[in-house]
């Protein structure tokens, strides 16, 4: 089974890029959707993130917003939280793939925002990076509720660059363009790659999606 990572900076489209997959009938693990489900009602994180930050449960789940506001600028409490939630996710992640394989499905996305961050490269066969121009990118994420000029530098400052992405990236996907173009990209990477698997990652070098035959 091909494991194809999916990537992106803050506003370049990955969401999207994503929900065009699973259209596609490829099944994609959202690590996002993990980190809710595991801060949610039940989640298996809460008791544990209770202890490492008190106050910040209400009623069985964790106070995002209340949470974030703890770690945001503070890199020992962010951490705390990483090294409780990464295993986590890890292992809801490896419980997809194991799920997938028992499908014999040919090919499966793993939806990671932070992959180059946190080295998920190594645990996929190829990678997609979604991108986008910088202006296009800032419009999209300072229309969202409660973001900040300012906000938005802090999270890019804490990214790898969009251009150390792509640089990485084993096929780069447009998404400034138009939603049609970015979903020919990747219905072109799609059958490239079952027509021909990769057998190890290959790291050198970019294949972008729209220049391929």
């Amino acid at each position: 089974m091909i494991r194809l990572g999916l990537t992106g900076s803050i506003g370049m489209g990955k969401s999207t890029a994503a929900a065009m997959l699973r259209s596609l009938g490829v099944p994609v693990h959202d690590a996002d959707a993990a980190v809710h489900r595991l801060l949610g009602k039940g989640g298996a994180a809460v008791p544990v993130v209770e202890v490492a930050f008190p106050g910040v449960v209400k009623q069985g789940a964790v106070d995002r917003a209340a949470l974030g506001a703890l770690v945001f600028g503070n890199p020992e409490k962010l951490r705390r939280l990483e090294r409780i939630l990464h295993p986590m996710v890890r292992q809801a992640e490896r419980r997809f793939l194991r799920q997938m394989r028992l499908r014999r499905r040919k090919m499966a996305v793993l939806d990671i925002p932070l992959l180059y961050e946190t080295g998920g490269e190594w645990r996929v066969d190829a990678v997609i990076v979604v991108s986008a121009p910088a202006r296009i990118q800032a419009m999209r994420v300072l229309r969202r509720p409660g973001m900040t000029p300012a906000k938005y530098r802090a999270i890019l400052a804490k990214q790898i660059p969009d251009a150390e992405k792509r640089r990485r990236a084993d096929f780069v996907v447009t998404t400034g363009l138009s939603r049609a173009e970015s979903l020919r990209q990747l219905k072109r990477i799609v059958r490239l790659l079952k027509r021909n698997p990769p057998r190890r990652p290959p790291r050198h070098r970019s294949r972008h999606a729209r220049n391929r035959p």
